[in-house]
This record gives C-alpha cells, structure tokens and sequence, in this order.
C-alpha cells in the first residue's frame, strides 16, 4: 500500500506573538494533521535563546526543523521519510524576509534516487516591486543541479510553499476575485497589493505568480482544481476584512511539473482568526508515485546537455 505523504504550508501569525500557549495549540493542530513535511512562516525569536523555540516545536511536531536567515521562515520535516542533503543560503541581498531553503533525499525512494528542492518563502509585504524581484530568485530553486549516481547532471524536482501577499492570475473556477483597488479601506494596502500596469493604471499584483508559472513552477492548487473541477483546492487562505478587502488566497504551494502526477488531494484547512490571519494550505502526495518520479532515469530527466 502507498504512503500518502502529507504537505502543510502555514503562516503562523506572529509565531503566536510570545504567547507560548497559543504556539503550543497551534503546533497541536499541525500535529492533528500528520504531516510529514511543513512549510513555515513567521517564525519571528524561534532563534532566541540558542534557538529555544525551533526546538520547542521541533518537540511538539516531533519532526527536525531547519529555521532560515534572520528566523523569518523554516522547514520542518519527519526524519523517517526526509534527510537533509545541503542547506542553501540567503540567496539575494533584497530578500526582507528570507526563505529557508534545503535539498532533500525522499528516502523511501533510495539512496540513488534525485532528491527534492524545497524551500518555504515569505515575500515582500510592502513592495510589489520587491516581491517580483523575490519571486525570480525563488524560481532558481527550480533550477537547482543534481549529479546522478550515473553521473549525469539533472534538475532536481522542486516544491515551494510560503505567503506570497499577492494574488493568482485569474482563470481557475472558484479562485477568489481579485479585490476591487478602491473598495480597499486601507490606502497603504491598496499600494502594497498593486502596481503601475502597462496602460498607467493601477491594478492589483499577480506578477509573483505569473513569474513563478513562467519559470515552470506551477500553482499546485490551481493544476489540481482544473484538472479534477475541485473548487475546494483554491479555497481563501486568508479571511476578508474591512481594512484589507475580500477572502483571497495569498498562501500557495508550487511544484515543478513532473511533481504533480504524485498529487492526490490539495485542501485548506481553516483556523480560527484568534488563532491566525492565515489558513492551512495541504497537499497531499502519492509516496509511490513519488518515488517512481524521483527514480526516473536521467535519461527521462531534464538534462543539462543542450539537445
């Protein structure tokens, strides 16, 4: 029988803002939930202390933890079925909040299997100018180089999860519209959340996703709601507010294609907004399928020989 290898990708809000009893609770749901890899933002003093609170939660989670630059993002993966094979750095000076980013060996695939590229991101809040910039060098890791037992270089799979505070390009039935600019009550926000576009006029920002796709990463969510009608996979992660405008769905996760043939379900799972600003996104795997990608010949890869 299949594992079914369960993804989570959360912004935590505030890492539960100090409140230890809150983080306890909202790691508790995680658990809940049996995952195997996780995606996390808004790690904020999870390196204080040595970190003190990575390792809190790599207890309550009891999986091993991996926190990024400047405790902005992490990566937490159960050891039974993921080992680290290298850490990547920060990879640009203008990352704000910069991702966590790791190779991975999926180990019930084998020890000459390709490994995966993961990588949880947070991009830029404030400027739609950065987060474009953010967005291309989150798509390098799509393009991250992988040696072959038979020594033959590839490109590894790759999976990316974080808040991307912008929106999809419209076109997915039940992907929520796009907010209106000028019924956005709070004038920062209508700048933070758009751009100049080509006519002079300002609308809203989907480019982060649009560079992601043309780069050949594609929205999880988006691909598995077109392909199988389900509205449920493009749900908000994120509740409509007065200030801010509608339900929107600014967490997303995104595969290389040659991953999405594993995918068997893609979800969200709603939280209390006492609890957090953001929703649970999941995507769930198929570990055999999985593997039989990670096991393709380097052959059926693609190859940095030009052809």
């Amino acid at each position: 029988m299949s594992t079914h290898i369960t993804v989570l990708s959360w912004n935590f809000e505030n890492n539960g803002g100090g409140d230890s009893v809150k983080r306890l609770q909202a790691h508790e749901r995680l658990v809940s939930l049996s995952p195997h890899l996780v995606f996390r933002q808004e790690m904020w003093r999870a390196d204080a202390d040595g970190n003190a609170i990575l390792y809190e939660l790599e207890g309550v989670l009891g999986m091993r933890g991996w926190l990024g630059p400047e405790s902005c993002t992490a990566v937490f993966a159960d050891p039974r079925f993921l080992q680290p094979v290298r850490e990547w750095p920060k990879p640009a000076p203008m990352w704000v909040l910069p991702p966590t980013a790791l190779t991975m060996r999926y180990l019930p695939a084998g020890s000459e299997a390709t490994p995966l590229a993961l990588a949880s991101y947070h991009l830029n809040y404030a400027s739609s100018t950065n987060r474009v910039a953010e967005a291309e060098w989150l798509s390098t890791w799509a393009d991250k180089k992988w040696t072959s037992p038979q020594g033959e270089t590839v490109r590894m799979p790759c999976l990316v999860a974080g808040d991307n505070n912008s929106y999809p390009v419209p076109g997915t039935e039940g992907d929520p519209a796009l907010p209106v600019l000028d019924e956005i009550k709070d004038r920062p926000h209508r700048l933070h959340r758009s751009f100049i576009g080509p006519d002079g006029t300002r609308v809203m920002d989907t480019r982060p996703d649009e560079a992601l796709r043309t780069a050949g990463l594609e929205d999880v969510a988006r691909h598995w709601s077109a392909k199988h009608g389900d509205k449920a996979a493009v749900s908000r992660t994120v509740n409509a507010c007065e200030t801010h405008g509608p339900d929107s769905r600014i967490d997303r996760l995104y595969a290389t294609t040659d991953l999405l043939d594993a995918v068997t379900d893609v979800d969200v799972i709603e939280v209390p907004e006492e609890l957090s600003d953001h929703h649970i996104v999941r995507v769930t795997l198929d570990g055999d399928r999985l593997s039989d990608v990670l096991n393709q010949q380097p052959s059926a890869l693609e190859s940095l020989v030009a052809p």
